[in-house]
C-alpha cells in the first residue's frame, strides 16, 4: 500500500511478486483498487517507525508488515551509508545474521523430504570426524540436536572461531575444535544459544545433499522460492548493487564499517551469513504464513510443522512476562516461539557487527512483520519489535515506542555497578619489561596460537588465525587487559605461573560481563608454547 518515504513524500513501495505480473504492475493494480491515501492519512506503522528512527538515530531501516497473508505496508528510511545520500530501498541487501538459521533448517527439511536425511540420524553418519568434548555426547548427537541450542556448549561457545571477521578459521577447524570446548551444562538439559553447531548442520546438509552448503542453499531454497536478491557465499557488492553498509555508534554518530567490494564465502554462512532484501524477506515470511500449492510441494506440511514446533524450552524473562504476558517460550529448528498476550508467535532475530534484524510471524492470524537495520540497534530492535507486535496482539495497549525505550533506559540505570564494565580511564600501556616473565607464544586447543611479544617498548597481543584480535596490553590497577586495535570488546588477561605439571597459563574474560556472548574469552585456556621470535 502507499506509504511515505523518509522525506515525508508519498511513495509506492514495491510489493513481493513472483511470476505473472511484475512487481510494479501488481503494486499499481493494488493502488487503483484501494482508497487513495494522502500525505495526511494517519498510518500506525509510520508512527511506530518514525518514533524508533528518531529515538535511536538509525542510519537506515527497511520494514514490512503482513496482515492476513497480504503485504500491507513497506517502508524504507535512511541511507545505505550514513551521509552518502544513497537511500535504502526495498531491494537493499542487509545481513540477516541469525535469521539465516531458519533458512538452514528449511534446507535440512528439504533433504528430509527427499529421503536424503533423517532428523534422528547421528551426526557422525555424515561427518565421521565430528567430536564433542564428551564421547557419549558425540555418539548420541543427532542431526536434530545441532539445531536446538541444548548440546551442552556454553552460551556462544567457540564463537571466536566465527567472529570477528575476517579470520582464517575453516569449517574443518570448527569441527575439530568442538572436541576441546568444555561443556557448560549436561546434554539436552537446557537452552544455551550457540552458533558453531549450525555451521556443523550446514556441513551435514552438504554431506547429505552432495554439494557445498552455498550451492544447496541457492538451489534448494533461493531458486524455488524466487528469493532473487538473497546472497550467500562469495559475491561482489559492486556487481550486485544496492547493499547496506553496517555502522557502529561513535560519539553520537553513525560510523560506517567498511567492506571490500569482493564479499568472500564465510565460515559462518549456515549460522548467520546470508543477506537478503526486504522484498525477498517478505516473500520468505509469506511462504510460512500462506504457502502456495507450489510452496507446499517445496517443503511438506509435515516438515513445516517440525521446524516451527517447540523442541527445547527457553526460560521466560521477567521483562517478557511483564510486557507480553508470556507463559511459555521455546526453540524449534531455527525459530523461537512464545505466547504473546494469548497469541502464538514464531520469530527470530539477527545480530552481526553493525546489522540488526527481526522476522516475526503470528501463524494463526497469517500476519507478521520483518525489519532490518544497518546500525547498532539492540534496544531499537527490542522496542520496534514490541511496538509492532502489540499492534496485533494488544491494539488497545497504551505503551508505545517512547514507553518501551524509557523502560529499557531505566532498566540499564538500575543495573548493579559490579555487573558493568569498569572505568578504564586510568589504564596505561604495560611495558615490555614488566611483562617479560609472561611474554611468548601461547596455544589454546580450539582457538590456536597467539603471541604476547614486545613491540616498540610495549607488549602486543596477536592471534594467528584472527587478525582483528590484535592489540596493546594495558595495565589497570594491578590487572592487565588487552585493548584491541579494531575496537572489539576488550578482555582481561590473567596469567598463572608454571607448576611442576604444566607451563605458564593464560586465561581471559570480558571487561564488561554483560558484553556480547560471542566474545567468549572465558572459554579460552592458553598454555605457553614457546619464546617470542
Amino acid at each position: 500500500m502507499p506509504s511515505t518515504d523518509a522525506s515525508g513524500s508519498l511513495s509506492l513501495s514495491p510489493l513481493p511478486c513472483r511470476g505473472g505480473l511484475g512487481r510494479g504492475a501488481l503494486a499499481l493494480l493494488l493502488l487503483l483498487a484501494a482508497p487513495v491515501a494522502t500525505a495526511q492519512t494517519a498510518n500506525p506503522y509510520d508512527k511506530i517507525v518514525d518514533a524508533t528512527v528518531a529515538r535511536y538515530h538509525l542510519p537506515g531501516i527497511a520494514v514490512g508488515v503482513i496482515e492476513n497473508g497480504q503485504v500491507v505496508y513497506t517502508r524504507t528510511v535512511g541511507e545505505t551509508i550514513a551521509g552518502s545520500g544513497q537511500k535504502i530501498t526495498p531491494q537493499t541487501l542487509f545481513k540477516i545474521a541469525s535469521n539465516s538459521k531458519a533458512m538452514t533448517t528449511a534446507l535440512l527439511g528439504r533433504l528430509v523430504d527427499q529421503g536424503k536425511l533423517r532428523w534422528d540420524d547421528p551426526v557422525t553418519k555424515y561427518l565421521p570426524q565430528f567430536r564433542m568434548h564428551d564421547p557419549w555426547v558425540t555418539a548420541n548427537m543427532r542431526v536434530a540436536d545441532l539445531l536446538t541450542h541444548s548440546s551442552g556448549l556454553p552460551e556462544g561457545g567457540g564463537d571466536l572461531m566465527l567472529w570477528p571477521e575476517p579470520n582464517a578459521f575453516t569449517r574443518a577447524d570448527i569441527i575439530h575444535g568442538l572436541a576441546f570446548i568444555k561443556p557448560g551444562y549436561s546434554f539436552r538439559s537446557q537452552y544455551q544459544y550457540d552458533n558453531l553447531l549450525y555451521v556443523v548442520a550446514g556441513e551435514v546438509a552438504a554431506a547429505a545433499g552432495g554439494a557445498p552448503y552455498e550451492t544447496l542453499m541457492r538451489r534448494e531454497v533461493f531458486e524455488p522460492l524466487h528469493l532473487d536478491r538473497c546472497q550467500v557465499g562469495a559475491w561482489n557488492r559492486d556487481t550486485v548493487g544496492d547493499v547496506a553498509t553496517p555502522h557502529r555508534r561513535d560519539g553520537g554518530r553513525n560510523v560506517p564499517i567498511p567492506e571490500d567490494a569482493a564479499i568472500p564465502a564465510i565460515t559462518s554462512a549456515a549460522a548467520g551469513g546470508i543477506r537478503c532484501d526486504l522484498t525477498d524477506m517478505l516473500s520468505w515470511a509469506r511462504n510460512w504464513l500462506v504457502p502456495t500449492t507450489a510452496q507446499l510441494k517445496w517443503l511438506s506440511p509435515v516438515q513445516r510443522g517440525v521446524l516451527q514446533a517447540p523442541h527445547m524450552l527457553i526460560p521466560v524473562s521477567e521483562q517478557r512476562r511483564a510486557w507480553d504476558n508470556t507463559h511459555v517460550m521455546a526453540y524449534g529448528y531455527g525459530w523461537r516461539m512464545a505466547d504473546v498476550d494469548g497469541q502464538w508467535s514464531v520469530w527470530h532475530t539477527g545480530t552481526l557487527n553493525g546489522m540488526y534484524s527481526m522476522l516475526a510471524l503470528l501463524p494463526d492470524r497469517k500476519s507478521g512483520f520483518v525489519f532490518m537495520i544497518n546500525g547498532e540497534a539492540d534496544d531499537a530492535r527490542t522496542v520496534l519489535g514490541e511496538a509492532l507486535m502489540k499492534h496485533f496482539t494488544a491494539p488497545g495497549d497504551s505503551r508505545d515506542v517512547r514507553w518501551y525505550a524509557d523502560a529499557l533506559e531505566q532498566k540499564a540505570k538500575q543495573r548493579s555497578p559490579s555487573s558493568s564494565a569498569p572505568d578504564t580511564s586510568a589504564q596505561r600501556p604495560a611495558s615490555a619489561a614488566e611483562l617479560a616473565r609472561w611474554s611468548g607464544q601461547y596455544r589454546d586447543p580450539w582457538f590456536g596460537d597467539i603471541t604476547l611479544c614486545p613491540r616498540d617498548g610495549k607488549m602486543h597481543f596477536a592471534a594467528a588465525k584472527s587478525p582483528t584480535l590484535a592489540g596493546t596490553v594495558m595495565r589497570l590497577g594491578d590487572r592487565y587487559l588487552v585493548h584491541w586495535d579494531g575496537g572489539e570488546l576488550d578482555a582481561w588477561l590473567d596469567f598463572h605461573a608454571a607448576t611442576a605439571s604444566q607451563p605458564i597459563t593464560l586465561r581471559m574474560a570480558k571487561l564488561d560481563p554483560q558484553g556480547d556472548f560471542s566474545s567468549d574469552y572465558e572459554d579460552l585456556d592458553f598454555q605457553r608454547s614457546g619464546d617470542c621470535h
